[in-house]
């Protein structure tokens, strides 16, 4: 079953002017490799969108995210980017600022960054077919705990603490069906670690 684009915690956004170009154009070049690559995009049948990529910012915030709904989108533009300013897992609460409001995936992102410093950017991507082949076989997240929410976020505590996702950089999402998560230094580094999964 999909169970993707709703938003888990409580989103506090505040709606404002898009981000600069300059923060997220490597953020939308990377992701139009990965739309094209059939890893970010829209399941057509029920019209949700999935995936998102973000990157550690550089200035004010936390981190800079694409927007919750754009998958089906080909291409984006600063006014599809949120910058998430703060977190709080237990009450299960993101802020964000921008002209898009953050992608429900945010609040994983946030816990990837907080883990370890060294992570500069973080994929989210739908492969039904990565995602039966690779399942148990990478590090993968419990069965029984949802996307978007704060189990899953200390799902990824777990996994960085007692398998090998810091080296190799993805994660299987057990329980959110298709979903596997990149990690990287780079924006380049976390996509190409999932894009390098797909068969030639």
């Amino acid at each position: 079953m999909i169970d993707e684009g709703y938003i888990k915690f409580e989103s506090d956004w505040q709606r404002g002017p898009a981000l600069e170009r300059a923060d997220v154009d490597e953020l939308i070049a990377w992701r139009r490799s990965l739309f094209a690559a059939g890893l970010i995009g829209q399941y057509e049948e029920l019209g949700i969108g999935f995936g998102n990529l973000s990157k550690r910012s550089n200035g004010a915030g936390l981190f800079v995210i694409s927007g919750t709904q754009t998958g089906h989108l080909p291409e984006l533009g600063p006014e599809h980017f949120a910058l998430v300013t703060a977190f709080d897992v237990a009450l299960n609460r993101v802020s964000s600022r921008g002209a898009a409001e953050a992608s429900s995936e945010s609040m994983t992102h946030a816990v990837l960054y907080d883990i370890d410093a060294a992570i500069g950017a973080v994929a989210h991507v739908h492969s039904r077919e990565l995602w039966l082949s690779l399942l148990g076989n990478l590090p993968t997240t419990d069965a029984e705990v949802a996307y978007g929410t704060p189990e899953m976020a200390e799902e990824f505590r777990r996994l960085y603490r007692e398998t090998d996702f810091p080296f190799g950089g993805v994660a299987i999402m057990a329980g959110h069906d298709s979903g596997l998560i990149g990690i990287g230094k780079t924006v380049e580094q976390a996509c190409r670690r999932l894009l390098d999964l797909l068969p030639d």
